[in-house]
């Protein structure tokens, strides 16, 4: 018989009412949910099937941010989110067709680079080598505001013991091979083995 229980038996007299059981019942109650709230680790599970630059962001940021607080985080990469765990990061973006990114010049006056550029979905796809421009000023406007690249938000995410998972199945379809990866990946595996992982973090999230 455990402690609280002897303390039960105890206290179990003729005058102790129904309702002072029930008080020192939610109050044992209480006390070991508060417990196993402070001992609880917060878990993470991210999906990230994107690998254009704007969209390597958010999976890394988050992931990274996570991990600081002391959350366990997983980030599974696959369909072409996996380029993002190759060893030659040579990420694009493609403002075509996404209206909600915005052109800014990363040089010039001030007024110039607040400057929402709008321009025409005819006109990009028109302009050779449009998307390299694009990419280019994307990434002068980031170093720019001092923001770190997606290989040293990746290592980062390494240092913190953030898991770095690949899709077995993505490889297979792309004729790839795990060579053209980084070592570090945990692991190489399909959505029915990360699903329950997912299921049994406190967040999931779909990049």
């Amino acid at each position: 018989m455990n402690a609280t229980a002897q303390q039960l038996s105890h206290q179990m007299t003729p005058e102790l009412d129904q309702a002072a059981f029930q008080r020192l019942f939610d109050q044992r109650f209480d006390e070991r949910m508060a417990q196993i709230e402070a001992d609880h680790i917060p878990s993470m599970s991210i999906i990230s099937t994107k690998g254009t630059l704007d969209m390597a962001y958010p999976p890394f940021i988050l992931a990274a941010t996570a991990a600081a607080l002391g959350w366990d985080v997983s980030v599974f990469f696959t369909f072409y989110g996996l380029t993002l765990l190759k060893k030659d990061l040579d990420l694009e973006i493609s403002p075509l067709g996404n209206p909600a990114m915005p052109m800014k010049m990363p040089v010039g006056p001030e007024w110039l680079q607040k400057m929402d550029i709008k321009i025409p979905n005819l006109v990009m796809a028109g302009i050779p080598g449009f998307e390299k421009m694009a990419t280019g000023m994307m990434k002068k406007s980031l170093n720019n505001k001092g923001v770190a690249s997606i290989g040293e938000l990746r290592s980062l995410c390494l240092e913190a013991d953030v898991k770095l998972i690949g899709c077995q199945m993505t490889v297979d379809l792309f004729n790839m091979n795990q060579d053209e990866f980084i070592p570090e990946v945990d692991d190489w595996i399909g959505a029915a083995s990360f699903l329950p992982t997912a299921q049994k973090s406190d967040v999931t999230l779909f990049v």
